[in-house]
């Protein structure tokens, strides 16, 4: 299997890398089941991977993505980046539509998901990990000036509230979300920015605002236009990517997502060798 240090996972409306070159597409096989359609590829002799989400043709709703199996694919080629895009929605009117976020928090308000490898003795055993900063500075200072180059218009940070979907939220949990200080709301951010710092991965991900919340919006949220937005505008994110892809490695400054590699290392083994 080819032996790629940075990934890309692509969510709605950002299905395909298609400036990587000799492109192959892999399943990847992990204890939570296949990871289909993997695309490998090469960008300015840079190799990348790249996951799509919710599946080519948006398949997978956001309470049913395998987050575990996805991010334990990518481990297991050799991933050690991860750039992430996500579809947000907005709870305030400075951040609107067509914007681009690079989130530094989150706050999990998932019910039903399982968001860690590490399940008690037999499956990795115990394992406990900081989250002061959910996604990597490195990355995040990396990609703010790619941004900046290309002209577009984006916030250097912003907390995501994260819900489970597929719903979207009523009026009331919006207005509880803007006491709270929540300007952003999306359903895939967790769990897997912490799988991925489990995994030992550097991780990052660029937001794209494609709606007004419930409540902020003067007319009825409909589904249609979160795709026709984040579709029109998914070319700007991967522009971004690509313009950070190269400057990763040596990467400046430091972070602590992968002081803690021993943890998953030890369920890797426990996997693969038993």
């Amino acid at each position: 299997m080819d032996n790629v240090r940075s990934a890309i996972i692509g969510g709605t409306g950002v299905y395909d890398p298609g400036i990587l070159s000799e492109k192959k597409y892999l399943d990847v096989d992990t204890p939570y089941g296949i990871v289909r359609e993997v695309c490998v590829g090469k960008y300015n002799d840079c190799s990348v991977a790249f996951i799509s989400r919710h599946r080519i043709g948006h398949k997978t709703p956001p309470h049913l993505i395998n987050y575990r199996a996805n991010i334990w694919a990518l481990k297991k080629m050799g991933v050690e980046k991860v750039l992430a895009t996500n579809a947000v929605g907005s709870t305030t009117e400075s951040m609107r539509p067509g914007d681009f976020v690079i989130v530094d928090d989150l706050v999990d308000l998932t019910k039903s998901r399982k968001g860690t490898f590490f399940e008690g003795v037999g499956a990795g055993g115990v394992a406990h990990f900081d989250m002061t900063d959910p996604y990597c500075p490195s990355i995040r200072e990396i990609l703010t000036e790619s941004a900046k180059k290309l002209g577009i218009r984006y916030h250097e940070r912003g907390v995501v509230a994260v819900t489970e979907g597929p719903r979207f939220e009523t009026a009331t949990e919006i207005r509880d979300f803007q006491h709270r200080g929540f300007k952003l709301v999306n359903m895939t951010s967790a769990p897997e920015v912490f799988l991925a710092r489990e995994a030992a991965m550097c991780y990052a991900s660029v937001c794209m605002v494609t709606n007004f919340c419930t409540g902020v919006s003067k007319k009825p949220l409909r589904e249609e236009e979160v795709f026709e937005v984040m579709q029109s505008n998914g070319s700007k994110i991967i522009d971004i990517f690509l313009g950070a892809v190269n400057k990763m490695y040596p990467i400046t400054g430091s972070c602590l997502c992968r002081s803690k590699d021993e943890p998953i290392k030890n369920i890797l083994n426990l996997a693969y060798h038993n």
